[in-house]
């Protein structure tokens, strides 16, 4: 197989399962023979009272296997539930875009592919006119797009992809993360596919389990991988 690229992983909205998926990806990428590393440039919420402060940032780094410092996976954390913007604004914090780009190029160095999960969906607020959609293209690299399976998604991903592609953001593929209920599978596949014109990876079951081989057999099952990590049809 082809040198893994590295991707990052976006969502149609906030609590779609990017961090399950993202860390799912990491154990399959570890599994074909790569170093992996993870970053999610920033996190929010209540913090850990140990290992990182962010417990998405910790599945990611027990996934891939990694120990890298928290100043460099997580280059900043919010202590309150909202959009880095609003974290700007409520905390006087501002969020450091030159860190996670510099950061992000130097897991780059260390790592054969880094795996990075954004916040919230591909419009959520950085900085005033500073979108996710802008951090990931100035990352360059391919983005993945994570849906659900629940009524509305169909909207909510028709959208994500357009901005997307306003954004010249190349489209590596969208997985969808079946959970709740909602449409059924291929169905929601068929119709996601034909409407956006975006390849549908696969689409991840209700897992019933974070262990590692269970976790790597339901990807490498569900999952289009070689299409995803080399952006070649297996």
């Amino acid at each position: 197989m082809a040198a893994l690229d590295s991707l990052f992983v976006t969502g149609t909205d906030t609590d779609v399962g990017k961090t399950c998926i993202t860390a799912g990806l990491a154990v399959a990428a570890r599994k074909m023979g790569a170093d992996v590393g993870v970053m999610k440039p920033f996190a929010a919420g209540i913090p850990q009272k140990s290992g990182y402060k962010s417990a998405d940032v910790q599945i990611l780094s027990d996934a891939a296997k990694t120990d890298d410092p928290e100043s460099m996976v997580n280059p900043q954390f919010f202590p309150i539930l909202a959009s880095p913007y609003t974290a700007w604004k409520n905390l006087k914090t501002r969020p450091k875009i030159k860190t996670v780009l510099s950061n992000f190029k130097r897991l780059e160095r260390m790592h054969q592919t880094v795996l990075v999960e954004g916040i919230g969906g591909v419009m959520t607020p950085i900085l005033d006119g500073y979108y996710v959609t802008d951090l990931i293209k100035e990352m360059q690299i391919p983005a993945v797009i994570v849906t659900s399976s629940r009524i509305g998604t169909i909207n909510h991903t028709v959208m994500t992809c357009k901005m997307c592609i306003n954004f010249g953001i190349p489209l590596r593929g969208i997985i969808i993360n079946r959970f709740g209920g909602g449409y059924p599978a291929k169905e929601l596949a068929r119709d996601i596919q034909s409407l956006t014109k975006v390849k549908v990876l696969g689409t991840i079951p209700t897992l019933s389990s974070t262990e590692e081989s269970y976790m790597y057999r339901t990807f490498k099952k569900s999952l289009d991988l070689e299409s995803l990590f080399t952006g070649s049809d297996s």
